[in-house]
């Protein structure tokens, strides 16, 4: 069966039934419909923390052949229940860029999946939308403001702040705005980025509180005067009504996996373009209601691990207990030089080749001091010598690997895994951050370059040497790096493949995100709006005859 026939099979239970199993009473929820609920967060904050593990799920570099981390992660957390243990799995929100784009929906594939499925591909509590709404709020505030006299002397050429859309549409990476004579404002150019790359999302995912979340709303650089002075959000008023516009929204939301137990899904920055984790909200909700939290970071660890860790874990104070990371035969053939046509032939050798990927991954989790397992995500054509090539290659840098059946069989297929984690979890771990805050930006950068993705050396020219020198001037010298590079290589080369060592990092361009606290490093050709390809996956989703939705996934 398809995943969409495995989920509409599903006997889903009342969001009622799966908050019990977290000691949530209905008053502690604010229900849409029968099977999601908000979580009311004043009621969260009355709860005492529990001694919870925090458990991480990364992958190796992705390629079209796929590596599963969110139906790995959903897969652990059904194991980990199956175990006996109370668990939830803790995940971002899927964009309608990559639902209408790449590749279809999100939430998990075969028997690990969350449900129900169409409404968190598909607008789901609005999040995304009030998120969108919230940003292109202050845009026009910005433009309505220089309309109406312009009392803090923006410089129309120096608005930095841009619109956003969830969806690809690379028409609109630069416009012209306020075309149409006098009465519609004053010609500038504009631009936007999809919704999960927006500060304005990234905020969102990084506030501890409605305070919090205003807080940083009105630190937002949104323009500059003509003689460079900064412009925030605040000076437009603009931080109270965005966050009116995000106060139900920063609710998280409570789903439940095809096995019904719970699921939390809130909030969804990519990792190649935004820092690619899901709340903080979420994820301390989720710490305090359960006693194992299952969470993922988006594509490789080169970025997703590496921007929780470095990011997230610094900014909310949180400390891992576990890393997973997921590869499978089939991805690591690609990284080996085998083509998609020929994945499903055994080849002992490209999965030697392509172990150095899975190598680098595993000894850059290692730098951050934390326990880390290899979970290999089992495919059909995946052979026997195939997959005991793996696990001696990975006997060899001392990481265990475990092969998990969890497509097939649900949390009965990761029952070794979730055994294998809460030992992990019970070891101490000596857990830092990669680089200081007092450390220079540019050294920070350097740092993951030469750390995570074993560069030579970082390419920067002046223009940007200087600006990072300014950002330190203005106060954001203590500010984390979020790196916006290609998903498909630890290189700025999306074609380069394994494990590539001794390139140079060209830097494009760098941004001050002061509201979210954290310096966007733009490298290579990546895009804040991503295009549609030839082909997008929009093409297939359609309603059949019985009004169902087909083709999302």
């Amino acid at each position: 069966m398809s995943d969409i026939e495995i989920a509409r099979k599903a006997k889903i239970k009342h969001i009622k039934e799966i908050a019990s199993k977290l000691s949530l009473s209905e008053e502690n929820l604010r229900p849409y419909g029968h099977h999601i609920a908000k979580i009311d967060m004043n009621s969260i904050n009355k709860l005492p923390n529990k001694n919870s593990k925090l458990i991480l799920v990364t992958a190796i570099t992705p390629t079209p052949a796929g590596e599963g981390k969110t139906t790995t992660s959903v897969g652990l957390s059904d194991g980990l229940c199956k175990i006996g243990k109370q668990s939830i799995v803790c995940l971002r929100e899927p964009s309608l860029g990559p639902s209408f784009g790449m590749k279809g929906g999100a939430a998990g594939g075969g028997y690990a999946q969350v449900i129900p499925m169409e409404h968190i591909n598909l607008h789901f509590t609005g999040d995304f939308h009030a998120i969108t709404s919230a940003n292109n709020l202050l845009a026009s505030l910005i433009d309505n403001h220089i309309y109406w006299g312009n009392k803090l002397g923006i410089d129309a050429r120096r608005v930095i702040w841009k619109r956003c859309l969830d969806l690809n549409d690379r028409a609109l990476r630069e416009i012209t705005a306020n075309l149409g004579g006098i009465s519609n404002g004053y010609p500038r150019t504009d631009g936007f980025n999809i919704t999960v790359a927006s500060e304005v999302m990234a905020i969102f995912c990084l506030a501890d509180d409605l305070k919090d979340l205003e807080r940083r709303l009105g630190n937002i650089t949104i323009a500059y005067t003509k003689d460079k002075k900064p412009i925030f959000a605040k000076d437009l008023k603009a931080e109270g009504p965005m966050t009116v516009l995000l106060k139900q929204a920063l609710m998280p939301n409570l789903v439940q996996t095809l096995e019904n137990n719970p699921a939390i899904i809130h909030g969804g920055p990519f990792a190649n373009i935004a820092h690619g984790c899901n709340s903080v909200i979420a994820t301390k909700t989720s710490l305090k209601i359960s006693d194992y939290v299952v969470t993922e970071a988006g594509f490789g660890a080169d970025l997703g691990a590496e921007k929780f860790l470095n990011i997230k874990c610094r900014k909310a104070d949180l400390t891992p207990d576990a890393v997973v990371v997921v590869a499978t035969i089939r991805a690591l053939k690609m990284h080996g030089g085998i083509s998609k046509e020929n994945l499903n032939k055994e080849n002992i050798l490209a999965v030697k080749e392509g172990f150095s990927n899975l190598s680098r991954h595993v000894n850059n989790i290692r730098k951050f001091g934390l326990p880390v397992i290899v979970a290999i995500n089992h495919f059909v054509a995946d052979t026997d010598n195939e997959m005991k090539t793996l696990q001696d290659e990975c006997k060899k840098i001392d990481v265990k690997a475990v092969i998990c059946k969890h497509w097939s069989k649900g949390g009965e297929g990761t029952i070794e895994l979730a055994n294998e984690i809460v030992n992990l979890t019970e070891q101490d771990n000596s857990f830092k951050c990669l680089y200081e805050d007092k450390m220079s930006l540019f050294d920070k950068i350097e740092k993951i370059a030469k750390e995570i993705y074993d560069a030579q050396d970082i390419i920067a020219d002046k223009k940007i040497r200087d600006q990072l020198k300014l950002f330190e001037d203005n106060g954001y010298g203590e500010f984390p790096i979020c790196v916006a590079k290609t998903q498909y290589s630890f290189s700025t080369d999306p074609t380069s493949k394994g494990a590539p060592s001794g390139h140079s990092i060209p830097i494009r361009e760098v941004r001050l995100s002061s509201g979210a606290e954290f310096i966007v490093v733009v490298c290579g050709e990546i895009m804040t709006m991503p295009g549609l390809p030839s082909v997008p996956a929009a093409n297939s989703i359609r309603l059949n005859d019985n009004g169902e939705i087909e083709g999302l996934f």
